[in-house]
């Protein structure tokens, strides 16, 4: 249920199963996810969003409600110049170290449905 992996930057990440507490007895699954409130959690989306922001809730069909939230998202490939403009060879979006974009959202909801990973993100100290 829960893995964690420790990044470049410092940041050591929890990955997290929400749909997974349905093998847990409901008491278990309330109780773990009760520890998770008020918890920096990074969400990753369908759409290649990245959500990070304080864990408030979530529901049966495991929409989370995040506060104090940021979006992150890669900047689009039109972005990158082409050889086809006389500029640069593309590079697939995963491989560019294009700095992704961010913008401040506040309290949101990510639909359950559109979620495909959780980390719980905690600051490592040196």
């Amino acid at each position: 249920m829960k893995k964690s992996h420790q990044l470049e930057s410092g940041i050591q990440t929890t990955l997290i199963s929400l749909r997974s507490t349905s093998r847990m007895d409901s008491q278990a699954a309330q109780d773990y996810l009760g520890r998770l409130l008020g918890k920096q959690l990074r969400i990753h989306t369908t759409d290649a969003r990245v959500f990070v922001g304080e864990f408030k809730c979530t529901d049966n069909e495991c929409n989370v409600i995040l506060s104090q939230a940021s979006e992150y998202r890669h900047p689009p490939t039109n972005s990158v110049p082409s050889l086809a403009k006389g500029g640069l060879p593309t590079v697939q979006e995963e491989e560019t170290k294009e700095p992704m974009l961010s913008r401040f959202m506040g309290l949101i909801v990510v639909p359950g449905q559109h979620i495909t990973k959780i980390e719980l993100q905690d600051r490592v100290y040196p």
